[in-house]
């Protein structure tokens, strides 16, 4: 019984050294892999975590110097994020945040660059969409008036299509076009059905040029 029992196990033994001799390099070449796949997806993400922590304290330097009204520390810092963190939301935040500072401190040109810089780079949607908003109107203010309307004939996104459209009908009134002006209120107040109040700022402006959208719609149906 025992003889029986020390064969089959060399027999056992025998056919486990065939297959590792046969499949081993494969086994030990696939588990090297994957184990060095995992190994690099934990070094990837402890490095996104440390860059997010690194990013947030840059963006809170950038917060700081805007509370501050500090000019120069706005730059600075925002120079800095754009340059260490540029892809990332935090710089697109900071840089929107710096951009309506430097406006209200007179510093015009830095905010075009700031806000020139989320359009070029942003990776979300949204965020280049506000800051082509905010450079239109400060070229609205600056009434530069096709420059205003070269950011606004961009394609924005269907949440932002109506402020683009209303934006547009401001830069048009300023302009002397009224009929311009109230083809892109109307649009605005068909594309911001969804958000009443400002709604009803655009109704406003077209009923002061002469328009009621109300009726318009009505008599649009009827036809």
């Amino acid at each position: 019984m025992s003889n029986a029992l020390d064969l089959e196990e060399q027999e056992q033994l025998d056919q486990l050294k065939h297959f590792w001799k046969t499949w081993g390099n494969l086994i030990s070449w696939v588990l090297i892999a994957i184990l060095g796949s995992y190994a690099a997806w934990n070094g990837y993400q402890y490095w996104q975590r440390t860059q997010a922590v690194k990013a947030s304290a840059l963006y809170d330097e950038v917060e700081r110097a805007v509370t501050a009204g500090d000019v120069t520390r706005i730059e600075r810092s925002l120079a800095d994020m754009k340059d260490k963190f540029g892809g990332t939301q935090f710089a697109q935040h900071a840089a929107l945040l710096a951009a309506k500072s430097l406006q209200a401190q007179g510093k015009s040109e830095a905010a075009r660059a700031a806000l020139t810089g989320v359009i070029e780079s942003a990776s979300d949607l949204a965020y280049r969409d506000v800051a082509r908003l905010r450079l239109a109107g400060l070229e609205l203010d600056a009434k530069s008036y096709d420059q205003a309307l070269k950011q606004l004939g961009a394609e924005f996104t269907p949440s932002m299509a109506g402020l683009a459209a209303d934006l547009r009908g401001d830069v048009f009134q300023a302009k002397g076009q009224a009929a311009e002006a109230i083809a892109a209120y109307q649009q605005a107040w068909k594309l911001l059905a969804d958000t009443v109040e400002y709604r009803r700022l655009v109704q406003a402006k077209l009923n002061a040029l002469g328009v009621d959208p109300q009726a318009a719609s009505v008599t649009g149906t009827a036809k």
